[in-house]
């Protein structure tokens, strides 16, 4: 009867060691609310709807499944890497995990980024956009929405383009990275 107790406070254990260590990109962004080591924004969607913009109905469509947009960036400041480089690993940990799905990876010689989603190809829940950079940082672009479609987004960037999005809001994120 002991060694019953025992075999079943092992697995109960384990069980909770091993759920623990399949953290959300959430309950990450959550965590880091409020650590000042990291620059935080939140965007609604409609926010990106420029004063001038000329979407087309399909476009309007589009952009209305998009819910919210959250980056966190991590700077380098003072070269500071070891926490730098133990916040990505976790991060890197986290996006890892099976739920995110890797859509693309880009390489440079100083930067590297990885785009996953959550959610199924032809519905996408979640976009998540990984960058970092050893020398500057890291940043982490999460676009919410609810049934996005991989050429929806890319509809999204030509507006972009044309200006009818407004990403102004993102710029500052840029500053933060350069020299």
């Amino acid at each position: 009867m002991a060694t019953l107790k025992y075999i079943s406070a092992l697995v109960f254990g384990l069980t909770a060691l091993v759920s623990c260590n399949d953290k959300s990109l959430q309950k990450y962004l959550v965590e880091k609310q409020d650590d000042d080591k990291f620059v935080k924004m939140d965007i609604a969607a409609s926010l990106l709807q420029g004063k001038n913009n000329n979407f087309t109905q399909e476009e309007q469509e589009i952009l209305n499944t998009i819910k919210k947009v959250n980056v966190v960036a991590y700077p380098i400041i003072e070269g500071d890497t070891a926490d730098y480089e133990k916040e990505r690993l976790e991060l890197k940990a986290i996006l890892d995990q099976e739920q995110y799905k890797e859509l693309t990876r880009i390489k440079s010689n100083d930067w590297n980024a990885t785009l996953k989603y959550t959610g199924e190809e032809d519905a996408i829940n979640e976009v998540i956009v990984f960058a970092s950079d050893d020398n500057r940082g890291f940043a982490v672009f999460r676009l919410l929405g609810e049934n996005m479609r991989p050429d929806q987004m890319m509809q999204l960037m030509k507006s972009a383009e044309r200006g009818d999005l407004d990403v102004s809001k993102l710029e500052g994120f840029g500053e933060i990275f350069k020299d």
